[in-house]
């Protein structure tokens, strides 16, 4: 069952606002209690962790954005999720190290460890999560729930 363009587009905007401000704390938590630096590489430069967030969340974007309106179902949102962001950082990572050291097979292995075995892991998982509320949030809209409302928004018939 399809829905509003307008406001899976929406929901989609939130969602991956939400999803950059997850991988931003998880990272910085991590970072923080296993004094661990997300890119431990020197050679790989400081723009290569956020291109890679970056081009992640926006390709959750434009995920969620055709895919809500479509009315996808909650957990194949999250499974398209995984794989869509992960495979986005992969190469995101790897064209950015390369652009920054010059090297395609370093560029390569970085990419694929970083998303695999490093803080990368983070984006998938958090993709999924965020995938999942959005389309369960956009099935709610369809079948008539209302935004919650404060109480004073509340009519006083009750």
């Amino acid at each position: 069952m399809a829905t509003n363009s307008t406001s899976a587009w929406t929901v989609a905007g939130f969602a991956a606002a939400l999803q950059l401000a997850l991988i931003v704390a998880a990272f910085g938590l991590v970072s923080l209690f296993a004094d661990l630096e997300p890119i431990s590489d020197p050679a790989a430069g400081r723009l290569v962790g956020p291109i890679t967030v970056g081009v992640s969340v926006l390709a959750l974007l434009l995920l969620l954005g055709g895919a809500l309106t479509r009315g996808i179902r909650p957990w194949s949102a999250a499974g398209l999720a995984v794989v869509v962001t992960w495979a986005a950082g992969v190469v995101a990572a790897a064209i950015a190290y390369a652009v920054s050291t010059g090297t395609l097979l370093a560029a390569a292995i970085f990419a694929a460890s970083f998303m695999t075995i490093g803080f990368g892991v983070i984006i998938p998982i958090t993709g999924a999560l965020v995938a999942l509320l959005a389309a369960v949030t956009v099935r709610a809209q369809q079948g008539g729930v209302d935004r919650p409302r404060w109480p004073w928004e509340r009519d006083d018939e009750q």
